[in-house]
């Protein structure tokens, strides 16, 4: 990784070479390793090293952004110099008014040295025990191990400099036989927070309970959602919800609502770049620190994320929430919690109903009810009389996340870290009258 004298001489490069009024760099280095396995036998290993400088020019109220990876003199220039002609270009945006300026910063814990100087025989080591356990048992497991460490590091002409690094580790491992199919993943801040034999057993044992699945009939049921589902369901209410640019486009379940009470009593949701379960994330790509920010508190909705434009916009200050340089889409939760409850045994409870291990190519339908389509996938289970008695046939549903989180009859104490575009803390769910539209043949 560059050194932080290293960053400023390049952040300084860009600042004597720009004509803009205002002047921000972004360095993102990513140091990202992958092992593949599938067929019980590793396949593929792949190593990246990169560098992006972005930078993001403001003329008036006009903003440019290009981006390269020739550290040079020279390529910084050229960087420089495509992001100021785009920003003379641009349509002026009337609520912009500065790049933001220094703030004290966090302290950060987000780097395992051990992590990040992972070898490809220590991913090995990883991906091993699930496909040894896979073969042993007759079954065929594939999946992945992956490795990253990244520095982030922000800088403007206004005297704001803030660089961080960080570490990541994840693992997935699907197991398929005699028709059924099992699911696992991790993910740690460090690789070493990860038992590869856990994850293949919890992978291969509901590989076996998936065998030779049964048909049942579409309609609702009562529904136990394993952590897998029930990120789906956070992530798509911050893609659909959470962010201040889809309430001020009056896209958002929230729009018009804060004060009232849109979920049930039982449900807290939070999003906290700082929290000690996620990849840590003290300052956003602009630079501002990154603060806990409550969503919804016992069902009422409090609260959206902010990047500088939208805070603008609203009159209030950034909450250190936004996407990278030259994103449209407006700021972002990523760090999401869903308030944990009291009871492991959420099954029990269930007369009939299903037990849901994950949730499959799932879209929206309609965003300001968090209704969506998608499909079961990976272990789906009946339940009947408290107990687990047959593995289901896939179904596709139709149903509004928002309603099913107004029907939360059982939250789980254990929560789990769950990374897709997004970091998300979850429990299990017990919902009540979840409904399925049609079933599939596998």
């Amino acid at each position: 990784m560059l050194t932080d004298r290293e960053l400023r001489a390049l952040a300084d490069t860009a600042f004597a070479a720009s004509a803009a009024d205002q002047t921000e760099v972004v360095v993102r280095e990513v140091d990202a390793a992958l092992t593949r396995f599938a067929n019980n036998s590793i396949h593929q290993n792949v190593a990246e090293r990169n560098v992006e400088f972005t930078v993001r020019a403001v003329v008036g109220r006009r903003l440019g952004v290009a981006t390269g990876n020739d550290l040079s003199p020279g390529g910084i220039r050229r960087v420089v110099e495509r992001a100021s002609i785009l920003a003379q270009h641009s349509p002026e945006l009337p609520d912009f008014q500065s790049l933001p300026r220094p703030q004290p910063l966090p302290s950060n814990d987000g780097w395992s040295e051990t992590t990040a100087a992972s070898s490809p025989e220590a991913r090995a080591r990883f991906a091993l025990p699930v496909c040894r356990r896979a073969a042993e048992a007759g079954f065929v497991a594939s999946g992945y191990v992956e490795i990253r460490a990244e520095q982030i590091t922000v800088a403007n002409s206004l005297g704001l400099f803030a660089s961080t690094r960080r570490t990541s580790a994840g693992a997935m491992a699907v197991v398929q036989g005699d028709g059924g199919s099992g699911y696992a993943d991790r993910f740690a801040r460090d690789a070493a927070q990860i038992d590869p034999m856990e994850l293949a057993e919890e992978a291969l044992g509901r590989a076996r309970r998936s065998r030779n699945p049964i048909e049942v009939a579409p309609g609702e049921y009562d529904v136990v959602l394993e952590p897998y589902a029930v990120a789906d369901i956070l992530s798509a209410l911050s893609f659909l919800g959470f962010g201040a640019r889809s309430v001020q486009d009056q896209t958002s379940f929230l729009s018009g609502r804060f004060g009232e009470r849109v979920m049930g009593e039982n449900i807290s949701i939070w999003d906290d770049p700082r929290g000690e379960e996620v990849i840590p994330e003290p300052f956003d790509p602009e630079g501002v620190p990154s603060r806990r920010v409550d969503l919804i508190v016992k069902g009422v909705a409090a609260g959206v994320v902010y990047d500088t434009l939208t805070a603008s916009r609203a009159g209030k200050e950034s909450t250190g929430h936004a996407l990278p340089p030259g994103s449209t889409f407006g700021p972002l939760a990523r760090h999401l919690y869903l308030a944990p409850g009291t009871d492991d045994d959420l099954v029990r409870a269930v007369d009939r109903g299903l037990l849901v291990t994950r949730f499959w190519y799932t879209r929206p339908v309609h965003p300001l009810t968090v209704t969506m389509t998608g499909m079961t996938r990976d272990g789906v289970f009946l339940i009947e009389r408290g107990e687990v008695v047959a593995a289901v046939k896939n179904l596709r549903f139709t149903h509004s996340y928002l309603a099913a989180l107004n029907a939360v009859t059982g939250i789980s104490r254990r929560t789990k870290l769950e990374i897709d575009e997004i970091n998300t803390v979850v429990p299990r769910l017990r919902v009540a009258g979840w409904r399925f539209t049609s079933a599939t043949a596998h």
